[in-house]
């Protein structure tokens, strides 16, 4: 039975940081950016209910009256949940897609982004006509086509996959990664020698 009162309250602040890679049933990430990471205990909930595997653990504790178990550090999911095809037009998407960085002059600051075709010229909010752009860059452009701008895109806006967009994801890795989820987050890397 899951307990949510399963971590003594001095421990709270350190178990915190313990949170679970979750893999699909394929035991690849869920997500590469952001990255599927649970709360440990959404984690043993998860196992409680029989709805994971536990692939990998910490070496921290959590304790109730009648049971003391590991923290999960990995688990795989035992159902296999199909991603979606094409991911949500979202600026964070939009971002990754463009990978965080200016599309007319490479700049990674002050990000915003611009309508390719102006609206007030008939351009839509869309993939093919929304490109990642620093405000600066923006402000220049004004409501002129890139063309009518004497600006020009380093790639052509393009409508991504998921899979696209995971793949630009792995560039971007958080800022800590627990070592048990080095091997099934990079797991289709060439081996160094």
């Amino acid at each position: 039975m899951y307990h949510p009162d399963l971590i003594r309250p001095e421990e709270h602040w350190n178990v915190e940081r313990c949170p679970a890679l979750v893999l699909n049933a394929d035991y690849t990430p869920l997500s590469y950016y952001p990255l599927s990471l649970w709360p440990w205990q959404t984690a043993i909930k998860a196992v409680f209910l029989d709805r994971v595997d536990i692939v990998s653990s910490y070496e921290r504790e959590v304790h109730s009256p009648s049971l003391q178990m590991k923290i999960p550090s990995v688990i795989a999911l035992k159902q296999y949940v199909r991603p979606s095809a094409y991911p949500a037009f979202t600026r964070f998407n939009l971002f990754l897609r463009d990978k965080f960085q200016c599309q007319y002059c490479g700049s990674l600051k002050d990000l915003t982004f611009d309508h390719v075709v102006p609206r007030r010229a008939g351009g839509r909010t869309t993939w093919e006509n929304v490109a990642t752009a620093c405000s600066p860059c923006n402000l220049k452009k004004g409501g002129r086509t890139p063309k009518e701008a004497h600006m020009s895109l380093h790639v052509q806006p393009i409508r991504p996959t998921t899979w696209q967009l995971q793949e630009h994801g792995r560039a971007f890795p958080p800022g800590h990664l627990h070592e048990s989820w080095h091997d099934w987050l990079y797991w289709d890397v060439e081996l160094q020698p």
